[in-house]
């Protein structure tokens, strides 16, 4: 989630299933009009903070994660008192009555999180991720994973990846699977702020990247 930084024009983020548990590189995303976050490490909702000076956010998914608690009317209450300028929330519109109704049950949130240490990608082994990697089949990753990859595709304007052309290995190890994502994400994204000579470089590269990357799997065989 770092390379956010270096992206203050970037308008929609999908995030989900990544041990995301920090959104600091966020808060300079002031283009920013959708982010995706479900099913991740976020266990505070003081990281809210880093988000309420977006101007441009209307669509937030943040449910699945510990920050949600058990307490769903108090987690949207506070989430919209915090954020009034969504349109929708966890894939919910939000009402004007929500909005009032925000800043008497909703908690006002001034500060950010305390800092600790906290991993983004690989995360250590703590009882969510622990309990995150066994609840989830490899029926639900390959499709987490293949939608929000062609989310990403259809906003650069590409075609949809079919599922049955969708790289996945199920018995990858799951650090290694999201570091993968990550790395995927991060490119998908920045081809976006690139230009036509910028995109022909990229081009030139992958080409040679494939080219020895199929020699080297002949000479395997």
């Amino acid at each position: 989630i770092s390379i956010c930084r270096d992206l203050p024009n970037i308008e929609v983020i999908t995030f989900s299933v990544n041990g995301i548990s920090n959104l600091e590189p966020l808060n300079q995303c002031q283009n920013l009009t959708e982010l995706y976050l479900r099913r991740n490490n976020i266990t505070s909702l003081n990281e809210l903070f880093y988000l309420k000076n977006l101007p441009r956010l209307r669509v937030l998914w943040l449910s699945e994660n510990p920050c949600c608690g058990s307490d769903p009317h108090r987690y949207r209450m506070t989430v919209l008192r915090n954020l009034p300028s969504l349109q929708k929330l966890d894939n919910q519109a939000v009402t004007e009555e929500e909005l009032s109704q925000a800043l008497v049950d909703g908690e006002e949130i001034t500060a950010p999180p305390a800092k600790q240490s906290m991993g983004n990608g690989c995360p250590e082994h703590t009882e969510s991720s622990a309990a995150e990697s066994t609840t989830e089949t490899e029926s639900e990753l390959l499709s987490f994973s293949l939608e929000e990859t062609n989310k990403i595709r259809e906003e650069l304007g590409m075609k949809p990846v079919p599922r049955d052309k969708f790289s996945f290995s199920p018995r990858e190890p799951d650090c290694n699977r999201k570091k993968r994502n990550n790395v995927l994400n991060a490119i998908l994204l920045l081809t976006k702020e690139l230009d036509t000579e910028g995109l022909e470089i990229v081009q030139q590269t992958v080409g040679r990247r494939l080219q020895a990357s199929r020699k080297k799997e002949l000479q395997e065989e």
